[in-house]
């Protein structure tokens, strides 16, 4: 049974800038990790909670709160409990222009949640036998990797996926006007050379931290095992076995969300006006972020992955062996396996899933041990509702606390 919830923000988030929009601050842009969203649900605030609100429902009213009070255009958001029933909920407005409504599950761009399904294509192939988690890269891509401080010869497909493996984020030296590249198309060799023109971070396996390259690796690792297209890879394997009928690999070139969806909003730098980003080209993400999808899409992947309808036992326990994820002071206990975050939440469950930022979305969900299921997603990045550091860090956990909300209230 499907319950729809739409609730209605009190007022309409505008496309002007507001007194907290003053300063452009670019550094925590990159702290944020856009195609990232990898930072964790913080348990000591369940946003939109009854004591704070004083209301029944309180995903409804988190909701809410992260339109009037964090100024994201829409919120999108489906909670599933263990008895299997489904809650879509909306807030705020699906197109600022015409103020037409939030449609209901409505398509999204997944950024990062794009990383479980890629990395799940990998562990199929090492179920299959022609992956190896502990080989070098450089046995699949020869000659690739390669740069200051980095060798391809020392950096494991497992280093790829856990991002232990010491690469520079390319996400770092693509331009931070959103708008310049919208129409750009992205070849993931040309994302690969922008970070292979930076020195290693650190040396493989050393310690944990996320880099949106490791992931353009794993896609160009199935191509060549494969000897088909990425895109061709992930739709065959996942998507299609699974049903998600309202997730789908965007063609090359592919600009337009295909389905109903809420419009996707973006500013040229922190500060300014909020504008229509939707159409985007999202080669710049590929592997690591490239992926449309819905609130109810990415809690049946998960819940399916986490089920073992995906992966063997052998594959699926490796992909949920975890590493302390210690980089941009995430929820402490917060760890990572092999495309997978596992956080703590507020109620002492676990949660398994990830969370994703492309220009103009934003999200972040997952499944717990015991099948309670969510995902929010709002329209916008929290680095382009808010001006100040600490406004964009706020923003961007509201986000997270309100899954917290919706599993454990």
């Amino acid at each position: 049974m499907s319950v729809r919830l739409h609730t209605s923000a009190r007022n309409k988030p505008s496309s002007q800038p507001n007194n907290r929009r003053g300063r452009r601050v670019l550094s925590v842009v990159a702290a944020l990790a856009v195609l990232g969203g990898g930072l964790a649900v913080g348990g000591s605030l369940a946003y939109g909670a009854q004591g704070r609100a004083g209301h029944r429902d309180a995903v409804s009213e988190g909701a809410k709160d992260l339109v009037r009070e964090d100024g994201f255009p829409a919120v999108l958001a489906a909670v599933e409990g263990r008895d299997g029933r489904v809650r879509d909920y909306t807030a705020g407005t699906g197109d600022l222009e015409t103020g037409a409504a939030v449609p209901v599950n409505g398509q999204v761009r997944a950024g990062s949640n794009t990383k479980p399904f890629t990395s799940a294509v990998v562990l199929q192939l090492v179920g299959e036998g022609t992956v190896d988690l502990d080989e070098p890269i450089e046995t699949y891509l020869p000659g690739l990797v390669h740069g200051d401080g980095i060798d391809g010869s020392r950096i494991t497909v497992r280093n790829l996926l856990q991002h232990t493996s010491g690469l520079p984020d390319y996400t770092r030296s693509l331009p931070p006007n959103p708008f310049e590249i919208r129409d750009t198309y992205y070849n993931p060799r040309e994302m690969l050379d922008l970070a292979l023109g930076e020195k290693a971070v650190f040396e493989p396996g050393a310690k944990w931290q996320y880099s949106n390259t490791n992931y353009v690796l794993a896609g160009l690792l199935v191509e060549k095992v494969t000897g088909r297209p990425f895109g061709e890879e992930i739709t065959n394997r996942i998507i299609r076995p699974l049903g998600l009928k309202d997730t789908y690999w965007p063609d090359a070139g592919e600009r337009d969300i295909r389905g109903s969806h809420p419009k996707g909003y973006g500013a040229s730098t922190p500060g300014n006006p909020l504008e229509d980003i939707t159409r985007l080209d999202p080669s710049q993400a590929w592997a690591a972020g490239q992926l449309v999808t819905t609130p109810r899409d990415l809690n049946h992947f998960f819940s399916a992955l986490l089920g073992g309808e995906v992966l063997d036992a052998a594959e699926l326990k490796e992909m949920t062996t975890t590493v302390p994820a210690t980089e941009g002071s995430p929820t402490p206990g917060t760890e990572y396996g092999l495309g997978l975050f596992r956080t703590p939440l507020s109620c002492g469950a676990d949660l398994w899933g990830h969370g994703g930022s492309i220009h103009g979305y934003e999200t972040f969900g997952g499944v717990t041990d015991d099948g309670r299921a969510a995902t929010v997603a709002v329209t916008a990045l929290s680095s382009a509702v808010a001006a100040e550091p600490e406004e964009m860090m706020e923003a961007h956990q509201h986000v997270q606390d309100l899954v917290d909300t919706a599993i454990c209230e």
